[in-house]
């Protein structure tokens, strides 16, 4: 069974291409709500002043 991999932190109109992007190449998608805490040590110091700006795009493959 596959498990959700971070593929990328994003903002919109990037995000809304992404999401379809990779449901058009058959992944299941989650998006999450950004927190620069819970990546340390990432280049997220910009990302800091604006957080709720970003999201945070998981995929895994779908299940047969």
């Amino acid at each position: 069974m596959s498990e959700w991999q971070q593929r990328n932190i994003t903002e919109e109109p990037r995000l809304s291409e992404l999401v379809e992007m990779y449901e058009d190449l058959d992944f299941d998608v989650k998006v999450e709500t950004f927190s620069p805490d819970d990546f340390p040590g990432e280049c997220s110091d910009c990302m800091k002043e604006d957080p709720g700006r970003y999201r945070v795009i998981y995929t895994k493959k779908k299940s047969e």
